[in-house]
């Protein structure tokens, strides 16, 4: 009788330490999944995947415009009637547009394993294809992406002006004296002496001045038919056209544009929900700058999901005491919805609906549709 009982207490330690054995899988199974970590031995046949998660590339296309006075600038009124003259050196910038592009990558936290001691059918390749799971293909990464314009402007080459005049220098004759001496007599002889002079910004300005109303009125005549030679083609009117320009910004100014497109990666996390996160600072005076920065206004991301996945959440998070854990589901991620706003203080650059895995859940699939039946 006594020896009955100790089997029988025998017995029951076992069946209850086989039963709360955290690598238990199911009989039937000749597999299990399960995450990777570093208690996690990898053998022959062993199979890796990852759950996907979404990155974003922020694209912002912005304007520089560059003002430069032109060397007659406080002529431009008292000679040519012009008003619209720069008379400082300036420079602003201004966001013209933006895009969001997004894309799939491994989530370095969602790595599974898949042991296996024999062939068995899956549909890890229809999941794939959907993009709920990912393998270990560097292919997923030849997106590319947005290039950046960060070349530089050539300053000195936009600076530069062509005073615009016939002649910069005029000739002054003097007349100057040498002493001779013949015999007992000093005798003064004349003569001319020539010296070049450089016009003064004045004299400059209405030689310019005078050269653009001439080609103006030379235009005027050739376009009313009044005058006496006729060109032959539109060449000499264009030529005209491109002198006319550079006359006048000798008293207008120089005003250069120019368009240069950033780029930005923002990897989306549950800890950014309704909070505006700062993408980079934004100056009107000096264009982007980090977000370190002290000058400028941040540009902000502001990420509001929807929680269509919330029923998911229930469901994956229900417990059943009878039931036994397995590990020969295959884990898989829903995407879930989540609102995306970019803005600048009050103005917004950037609002729409984008499936974000991050902001979804991990589920697992039942075992006898991994396994096919």
């Amino acid at each position: 009788m006594k020896s009955t009982i100790r089997i029988s207490i025998l017995l029951m330690i076992t069946f209850i330490f086989f039963s709360c054995f955290p690598g238990k899988k199911l009989s039937e199974s000749a597999y299990t999944i399960v995450p990777l970590s570093d208690t996690v031995r990898q053998a022959q046949g062993t199979l890796v995947y990852g759950l996907p998660r979404t990155v974003f590339t922020v694209s912002v296309e912005m304007e520089r415009t560059i003002e430069r006075p032109g060397p007659y600038a406080q002529y431009a009124g008292d000679m040519l009637g012009l008003t619209n003259a720069i008379k400082s050196e300036s420079e602003y910038w201004s966001i013209k547009g933006m895009t969001v592009k997004a894309y799939e990558e491994l989530d370095p936290s969602e790595f599974y394993v898949i042991k296996s001691k024999n062939i068995f059918p899956t549909n890890v390749l229809s999941l794939k294809r959907e993009g709920l799971i990912l393998d270990l293909n560097t292919a997923i990464f030849s997106h590319g992406g947005s290039k950046t314009n960060d070349m530089e402007t050539e300053i000195d080459q936009f600076n530069s002006f062509d005073l615009g005049s016939n002649e910069y220098y005029n000739l002054q004759r003097d007349t100057a004296y040498r002493r001779v001496n013949i015999d007992t007599l000093f005798i003064r002889i004349p003569y001319i002496v020539e010296k070049k002079r450089k016009l003064s910004i004045d004299q400059l300005a209405e030689s310019a001045a005078r050269n653009l109303m001439e080609m103006r009125e030379g235009k005027h005549l050739i376009l009313t038919g009044e005058a006496n030679v006729f060109p032959q083609s539109d060449a000499a009117i264009n030529e005209m056209n491109r002198m006319e320009k550079q006359y006048t910004e000798l008293f207008v100014g120089k005003r250069w544009k120019e368009t240069k497109v950033f780029s930005y990666n923002i990897i989306p996390k549950k800890e950014m929900v309704e909070k505006p996160v700062a993408l980079f600072r934004f100056s009107e005076l000096t264009g982007p700058n980090a977000v370190t920065s002290k000058s400028g206004t941040p540009v902000t991301v502001e990420l509001i999901p929807e929680f269509k996945t919330k029923s998911l959440t229930l469901l994956n998070n229900q417990k059943v005491e009878s039931e036994l854990p397995t590990y020969d589901k295959l884990y898989y991620r829903v995407p879930d919805v989540v609102n995306v706003k970019i803005s600048l203080g009050s103005e917004i650059f950037f609002n729409s609906r984008r499936l974000i895995y991050q902001f979804g859940e991990v589920i697992q699939l039942p075992s006898n549709y991994i396994l096919g039946k």
